[in-house]
């Protein structure tokens, strides 16, 4: 019974928090999240931007011009420059979004981290929530 009550958890949470937003019309934290994907030039951050959005996988996508980065790879120093993504989405949509950039990105491990949604404007936020398909 414990066993079964841990792995249910997140999901009645879930439910618990869709409910009390409902009835209360108030935000949940952490219900949406900016996920950040970079990207080698424009072209592929283009690319992959729309191919998010053909999957309604995101409401919005920011393409932000080039930046300088550092970082090692295989032991090595390295410099570039790369195109950000930012992707606002639902929360609960973000292992599929990582899974799906995954296949088509062309970095052998791009770089997709996500951070929630604490607070923000409420029509934007519910905008969001319409403009991406639950699960």
């Amino acid at each position: 019974v414990v066993t079964l009550s841990l792995l249910m958890y997140p999901m009645l949470r879930s439910l618990a928090l869709q409910l009390h937003s409902a009835v209360t019309g108030s935000y949940v934290s952490g219900t949406h999240s900016i996920a950040f994907i970079n990207c080698l030039n424009e072209q592929i951050a283009k690319d992959i931007a729309r191919a998010i959005m053909d999957k309604k996988l995101a409401a919005y996508v920011n393409i932000l011009p080039k930046s300088s980065a550092l970082y090692f790879w295989k032991g090595e120093l390295e410099e570039s420059t790369e195109i950000l993504l930012l992707v606002k989405t639902r929360t609960s949509k973000i292992g599929e979004l990582s899974n799906y950039v995954r296949s088509i990105h062309p970095f052998e491990i791009p770089e997709i981290i996500s951070l929630p949604i604490d607070q923000g404007n409420p029509p934007y936020l519910k905008w969001i929530e319409e403009s991406v398909p639950r699960d």
